[in-house]
């Protein structure tokens, strides 16, 4: 299969995603938030029946879904404002159910959770006949090794590319392979997956896949949060994974952009730009600062800028 660049971009841009809310798919509530009558504020959501789903409750959360998109398909359009609605399924044989579902059309996609090598085509197939994205999440051991992560980076340019919104980075099951978890305080770059957001990184943007950063389990510290989503926005990830509403401001602060920064983005990116300039005392260079100059103008529009998102923090 030979793609094409343009074959490889997503119809959504990954930085869409903002703060991703897992829930579990049994909550009796996930109508209102998937139209976006509760929880307002987000950008996307995921209804998990996998790790969030007890075995004796996967019957009534497969239910609970059908009942969801059976309304859904009852409503002419999205509501402005709704979240992107993905559903984690436990495995490839619920994959391919869910995809038959009436109203599954609604959904934007699927997360396959515990994605190894050999398995892109797999994956690409229960989707088939549907318009839906997948987001493959990285969390096994192979990807701690880098060859089997260039031989899943291969298959997934040569089976999914334009079908993948983004990686995620599965931490909690990525720290469970070496016997370890979250350490409360500490961000996820001053431990072992540091390095390996780096490597990831390395490996799959410059194929055209962006990735998403792991979760900060510990709920009450917006602090560390903070500090962890200022990282992962320098290392480019597109999103982050949460799992209760109080993350998700913080989250989506971090990627507001710094005046002077959107400033530098608009200069590099205008018609006339010189090939070299000076712009907020750094150097500026459009024929290699142009894809970084995008992204910031994509993340001003989505998220606004630093002075607007404390402005809004201050008044609310």
């Amino acid at each position: 299969m030979t793609t094409t660049m343009q074959d490889r971009t997503p119809p959504i841009d990954p930085l869409a995603l903002g703060a991703t809310l897992y829930m579990p798919a049994t909550r009796p509530d996930i109508r209102e938030v998937a139209l976006g009558a509760k929880l307002g504020g987000l950008r996307s959501i995921v209804l998990c029946l996998e790790d969030a789903v007890a075995e004796r409750e996967i019957g009534d959360a497969l239910a609970n879904l059908r009942r969801l998109l059976a309304d859904l398909d009852r409503v002419p359009e999205t509501p402005h404002g709704a979240p992107l609605l993905f559903v984690r399924p436990r495995s490839l044989a619920m994959a391919r159910e869910i995809a038959q579902i009436r109203g599954a059309e609604r959904l934007t996609g699927l997360v396959a959770p515990k994605v190894r090598p050999g398995e892109v085509t797999a994956w690409v197939e229960a989707l088939a006949g549907r318009d839906l994205l997948l987001m493959p999440t990285l969390e096994t051991p192979e990807v701690f090794d880098p060859l089997a992560m260039r031989d899943l980076r291969d298959e997934l340019v040569a089976e999914a590319a334009g079908r993948v919104l983004a990686l995620r980075i599965g931490g909690n099951d990525l720290l469970g392979c070496l016997g370890l978890r979250r350490v409360a305080g500490e961000t996820l770059y001053e431990g072992p997956l540091g390095p390996l957001v780096a490597q990831l990184v390395g490996l799959m943007v410059p194929a055209g896949f962006a990735l998403t950063a792991p979760v900060y389990d510990v709920v009450r510290d917006p602090a560390t949060l903070a500090r962890e989503a200022a990282r992962d926005v320098s290392f480019g990830l597109s999103g982050k994974t949460a799992i209760h509403p109080m993350q998700v401001a913080t989250i989506h602060a971090a990627y507001a952009v710094a005046a002077d920064d959107l400033a530098s983005a608009r200069a590099i990116l205008a018609e006339d730009a010189r090939a070299v300039f000076q712009h907020a005392g750094a150097m500026c260079e459009p024929s290699v600062h142009r894809a970084w100059a995008r992204r910031i103008v994509a993340r001003a529009g989505l998220y606004g800028t630093a002075d607007e998102a404390w402005a809004a923090d201050a008044t609310g």
